[in-house]
C-alpha cells in the first residue's frame, strides 16, 4: 500500500499523542487508554484505506456488469465489439469509468481489441472482472457467436453478485449475534475483573490462607498480583475479539480476509472499553 499524506497526518497525530503519553502520563490509570487511542489513530488512515478499497472493489464488479449488459445489447444490434465499446466512452459507470474510457480511446487510436482488454483488465486489478476479460478476448478471437458469450459472461456475473447479496443477507443476523456474544463476553469478563478477582485477593489476604501466598508466586496483599491478572484476562479478551472478527468474516462473505475489519472493530473496542472503564473504578 501507498503511504499518503493521509497516512502521514494520521501517524504524525498518533505519535504526538503516544509520546504525550509516554512523558506525561506514565503510571496513571488513564495512560493505558490513552495510549490506545494514539495507536488507533496511527493505523486508522490504513485501516480506512483498505475498507475503500474493498468497497470500490465492490463497485467495479458492479459496474463492470453494467457494461457487459450494454455491450451484449449493442453487438446483439448488429455494432461490432470495438465500435460498442467506443460509443460507451462518455457513460457513466462509477469507478469504473476511467478504465472504460482509457478502453475506448485506446481501441480508437488502432489498438487492437484484444491488447486494449489486456490493459483494461491490469490496470482494474479484479479477479472476476479478469476472468469475464479472457472470456471476451478469447470470443472475439475466435470470431464466434460473441453475442451469445458476451451474454453468457454477463449472466455469469450477474449470478456471482446475485450469490454474495444472499449470502450477506443470509449471514446480516449471525454477524449482529457475533457482536452482540461479544459484547456479553466483555460484560463478564470486566465484571470478572473489577469485582471478583479484587473481592478474592482480598478475602484470601484477610483468611490468611497459605501466608496469602498465591498460585505460581503470586502475593494476594500484591497490587501487581491483580494487574498481572488483569493485563492477561486483556490479552485474552483481545484474542477472543481477533478470532470472533475473522470467523464473522469468513461465514458473512466467505473468505477470512473479509473479517480483518470486524476484528478491528472488536478489538479496538474492546481494548478503549476495557481500559476506558478502569479510570473510573
Amino acid at each position: 500500500m501507498k503511504i499518503m499524506t493521509k497516512h502521514w497526518i494520521g501517524i504524525v497525530i498518533g505519535l504526538f499523542i503516544i509520546i504525550s503519553d509516554l512523558v506525561f502520563l506514565m503510571g496513571e490509570k488513564s495512560f493505558y487508554f490513552i495510549l490506545g487511542i494514539g495507536v488507533l489513530i496511527a493505523v486508522f488512515p490504513f485501516i480506512a484505506s483498505v475498507i475503500i478499497k474493498a468497497g470500490r472493489e465492490k463497485e467495479k464488479e458492479e459496474m463492470f456488469l453494467e457494461f457487459a449488459r450494454d455491450l451484449v445489447g449493442s453487438v446483439k444490434a448488429g455494432t461490432p465489439i470495438s465500435k460498442s465499446i467506443i460509443q460507451m466512452r462518455n457513460k457513466n459507470f462509477g469507478s469504473l469509468t476511467p478504465h472504460v474510457t482509457k478502453l475506448a480511446n485506446q481501441i480508437s487510436m488502432g489498438i487492437s481489441v484484444r491488447n486494449s482488454l489486456t490493459t483494461f483488465a491490469k490496470d482494474v486489478n479484479n479477479r472476476v472482472i479478469s476472468k469475464s476479460i479472457s472470456l471476451i478476448i478469447e470470443a472475439e478471437e475466435s470470431g464466434g457467436q460473441i453475442d451469445l458469450i458476451l451474454e453468457s459472461t454477463a449472466k455469469s456475473i450477474g449470478e456471482i453478485e446475485d450469490i454474495k447479496k444472499e449470502q450477506k443477507s443470509a449471514m446480516y443476523n449471525f454477524v449482529i449475534q457475533g457482536y452482540i456474544i461479544f459484547a456479553i463476553f466483555l460484560v463478564i469478563m470486566l465484571i470478572v475483573q473489577l469485582k471478583f478477582i479484587p473481592s478474592m485477593m482480598k478475602t484470601i489476604s484477610q483468611a490468611g490462607l497459605g501466608g496469602g501466598e498465591m498460585p505460581f508466586g503470586f502475593s494476594a496483599s500484591s497490587k501487581f498480583s491483580i494487574d498481572v491478572l488483569n493485563n492477561l484476562f486483556l490479552a485474552l479478551i483481545l484474542v477472543q475479539g481477533l478470532f470472533n472478527g475473522l470467523v464473522i468474516g469468513k461465514l458473512a462473505e466467505g473468505r477470512i480476509s473479509g473479517g480483518i475489519k470486524h476484528s478491528l472493530i472488536l478489538v479496538a473496542a474492546a481494548y478503549l472499553i476495557t481500559t476506558g472503564v478502569k479510570i473510573f473504578v
